[in-house]
């Protein structure tokens, strides 16, 4: 199963802790892959020990960096690497990416790079405030920033990003109204059944991460079932 056609993304934060047994009910709960990602102290170490956890279960692993210091891609499936939209830094749409480039010096796998046009929508969460995202935005104003995503720039990926919270489901169908080719993920205070089932209604796949340390592994098998 390629990435285009995953409805359920698990993602794992490299800087939080999980409880012994989780990561084997993680990987029996019927979720398709499983992304490393997080905001705040994401480090080449942190990464590298959370794929030696998970790397055993034979889900596909997706590495999204939060900044080029830290960029895993050996044992990697794909790397998701997000361009924020609505930030007012253009360090966030375009500034990380040169500097990884110059980093690696010629040595990113291009064929596992997946773009991902980012629209942040929390502005308390940590990535609102790193990216100095545009955050209260409307209806119009999402499904525009998809237009452009989608059109324009041709994101393979438009990612709308609650980070914590639960979104609004009107923003979420505006977004998805706005596509054409581009596949639409979702992520934020997804932790019941009845929130993975209204969201997946507009969104091509769901992304569950905050329940998984909150709640459990249980809440995360509740929200594949409620999508399959």
């Amino acid at each position: 199963m390629k990435w285009k056609d995953w409805v359920h993304v698990t993602k794992l934060d490299p800087d939080k802790q999980l409880r012994p047994g989780d990561i084997e009910a993680i990987a029996s709960s019927g979720t398709d892959a499983l992304m490393l990602s997080g905001t705040l102290n994401v480090t080449q170490e942190n990464l590298a020990e959370l794929q030696k956890q998970v790397k055993a279960y034979g889900l596909p692993l997706v590495m999204e960096p939060a900044g080029p210091e830290a960029v895993l891609v050996q044992g990697i499936d794909y790397v998701f690497v997000p361009s924020v939209m609505n930030t007012t830094d253009v360090t966030w749409l375009v500034g990380k990416h040169r500097a990884w480039v110059q980093m690696a010096k010629g040595k990113i796998p291009w064929d596992v790079i997946v773009p991902e046009a980012y629209i942040v929508l929390n502005p308390n969460s940590s990535v609102g405030k790193v990216t100095k995202s545009l955050c209260d935005l409307k209806a119009e104003e999402v499904a525009a920033y998809v237009t452009v995503a989608d059109h324009y720039f041709h994101f393979p990926i438009v990612y709308i990003e609650y980070s914590g919270t639960y979104g609004n489901p009107a923003i979420v169908k505006a977004a998805s109204d706005a596509l054409d080719k581009s596949v639409l993920y979702y992520g934020g205070g997804i932790n019941s059944a009845e929130k993975a089932a209204e969201m997946s209604r507009y969104a091509d796949t769901i992304v569950v991460g905050n329940a998984v340390y909150d709640q459990g592994a249980a809440v995360l098998k509740a929200t594949v079932d409620a999508i399959q």
